[in-house]
């Protein structure tokens, strides 16, 4: 029980610890940019990422196993996410993580018997609701049906009849409703030639992403096509009509 890892001998396991992250970043946002950048080594259980001081440029993302953790961490190290270099390491132990996110939620013992006579009711409404997830904002990305905003507006994405040519500004779709310029740049400004990312207030769930050539927009066109920000929403990228 009082096991007690310390130092660097830290097993590998499927939590991985973020420190050295960007504290003016606002939280929501922070978590959404860690699962839109990490979703790439694997599915990803849940991202803890707290308000306290003691908490602020850190955070805790859990994948389904450990090869994904241990991925992250050789890929990741050093990545500079929001203009400083992401510190990473396995998190002591899985329990650390859930311990912390639990002592956040002190109110909650105090409700709890008060809740009691409700509560098999309440949690199968709140299962289906929620899906599982502590943020219900993130509800959409742990398998919950999404939320209506995010269910595509009628006729859903329309594919142009005949692709446009190469281009070396790229036409992204099928995006969640709540995607940012910064969590798209995070992706993008990987492949040489990146310049910038434009997005249309008015029309949620596409962006233009423009390099430098059209053999560098090709290159990432191909590397993250199909790449899901949410197990909901692949990416579809194609050349932007001239």
């Amino acid at each position: 029980m009082g096991e007690n890892n310390s130092g660097s001998e830290v097993p590998a396991n499927q939590t991985i610890y973020i420190n050295n992250l960007n504290e003016k970043i606002k939280l929501d946002e922070l978590k959404k940019s860690l699962l839109a950048v990490f979703s790439q080594f694997g599915k990803i259980l849940d991202v803890l990422a707290f308000k306290t001081l003691k908490h602020k440029g850190q955070a805790w993302l859990v994948f389904e196993d450990v090869s994904s953790a241990t991925k992250a961490i050789q890929q990741m190290q050093g990545f500079p996410f929001y203009d400083k270099p992401m510190r990473i390491q396995y998190a002591k132990t899985k329990s650390d993580v859930i311990a912390k996110a639990d002592g956040t939620f002190v109110p909650r013992e105090r409700r709890k018997r008060h809740e009691d006579k409700g509560k098999k009711r309440k949690e199968q409404h709140d299962v289906s609701q929620a899906g599982m997830g502590v943020n219900p904002a993130y509800a959409g990305a742990y398998g919950a049906a999404p939320p209506l905003s995010q269910i595509p507006y009628p006729g859903g994405v329309k594919l142009p009849e005949a692709p446009a040519p190469p281009n070396n500004i790229l036409f992204v779709q099928n995006l969640p409703q709540d995607t940012t310029p910064m969590m798209l740049q995070m992706l993008f400004c990987q492949y040489p030639g990146f310049k910038e990312v434009r997005m249309v207030e008015t029309k949620p769930g596409i962006a233009f992403v423009e390099f430098g050539d059209e053999m560098q927009s090709t290159v990432a066109m191909q590397a993250l096509q199909g790449f899901k920000m949410t197990p909901q929403n692949s990416m579809l990228i194609t050349y932007a009509k001239k």
